[in-house]
């Protein structure tokens, strides 16, 4: 059964986290090269605000961390998640600010340089949540900061963990994020699972034009 709300969302991720070690969960990366390698190429300065929405327990705060970025914040809608972030990282935790919210329910306070996700977007099949999410970022990205957004293909799986997803094409993402972001590169690719599987992603790189 498909979670309705956030209280039953917040459960149901919890619920994943609690039983599912990251190293076998279908999304995890050790090293995430892609999203590291676009972040890189923006040619952001390590004190720009950065935010990785669904991030969770991910390992991208602690290549960031590495990277010598300094004002980084990590969303997620299971606190479950952030705390085994926050314990695998030590006291190296502190320095990152950790919200745990619905991206739905996130209201942002300040404009970020970059908003990062590969983990949350494509779980809003519907379309007025997709654009909520959307309003969202506009706000929450400053005028020519910049939007990586990752979501299984039109040839990806069509759930994941047990819940539906929205499978989205280049054009469609790039249809769907307008107005108001310019797509600067969009492609796909192939992330392999702990478990051997394949899972097609569509990653777009957009600039926001305020």
């Amino acid at each position: 059964m498909v979670p309705a709300g956030e209280t039953s969302r917040k459960q149901h991720w919890d619920g994943v986290y609690r039983e599912k070690p990251l190293e076998t969960v279908g999304w995890y990366q050790p090293v995430p090269a892609i999203s590291l390698e676009l972040i890189s190429q923006l040619g952001l300065s390590q004190s720009a605000p950065l935010i990785d929405v669904g991030g969770g327990d991910s390992y991208l705060a602690d290549h960031l961390l590495r990277k010598g970025f300094t004002d980084i914040t990590v969303l997620d809608i299971s606190g479950t998640s952030l705390k085994r972030a926050q314990a695998r990282l030590g006291s190296q935790a502190e320095r990152i600010h950790w919200v745990a919210s619905d991206i739905l329910d996130f209201e942002p306070q300040r404009p970020y340089a970059l908003w990062h996700d590969r983990a949350a977007f494509h779980f809003l099949t519907d379309p007025a949540q997709a654009r909520a999410y959307l309003d969202r970022a506009r706000r929450g990205i400053r005028p020519g900061g910049y939007f990586i957004v990752g979501t299984f293909s039109e040839n990806g799986p069509s759930t994941c963990s047990g819940l539906p997803v929205q499978r989205y094409s280049i054009s469609a993402l790039q249809d769907t994020a307008s107005p108001g972001f310019e797509l600067l590169r969009g492609f796909n690719t192939v992330h392999k699972t702990p478990s051997g599987g394949v899972q097609e992603y569509t990653f777009g790189v957009f600039v926001h034009r305020g």
